[in-house]
């Protein structure tokens, strides 16, 4: 008879634990972390966020940045643009040096993709985003 209670116990033991450890309190006292929610991208951040990332990287010399059009994710339009975006960069790196050039980039990115809309009405790949 001892030896059933003990299973017993051993049992409903560990029972409690599995318990224990699917509860979702935080044994540090802190909430969990709410999971971030995706937010809908328009084609021209999309392009913004490409075109700028390219730009700087062609500018600085990156590893990736002899990748081509494709490679990069842009569309024909938006590799028209990094091209534009690239040379005025590096003008205006001459001028007033990589920072300027860099800063360059980013408003000259956002305000050309807003302008065409993201720029993606060339590439024979693209589709909306559903």
């Amino acid at each position: 008879m001892p030896h059933v209670s003990v299973r017993y116990v051993t049992c409903a033991l560990l029972v409690a634990l599995a318990v224990a450890g699917c509860t979702e309190s935080s044994s540090s006292g802190r909430p969990a972390s709410p999971t971030p929610v995706p937010q809908k991208s328009s084609p021209a951040d999309i392009c913004t966020s490409l075109v700028s990332y390219w730009a700087k990287e062609t500018l600085k010399g990156g590893k990736w940045s002899g990748l081509d059009w494709e490679q990069k994710g842009l569309s024909n339009e938006q590799y028209a643009l990094h091209e534009e975006i690239v040379a005025a960069a590096r003008a205006e790196e001459k001028r007033q040096g990589r920072e300027a050039a860099l800063r360059l980039i980013g408003v000259q990115a956002r305000q050309r993709c807003a302008a065409q809309n993201g720029a993606t009405g060339s590439s024979e790949n693209w589709r909306p985003p559903k």
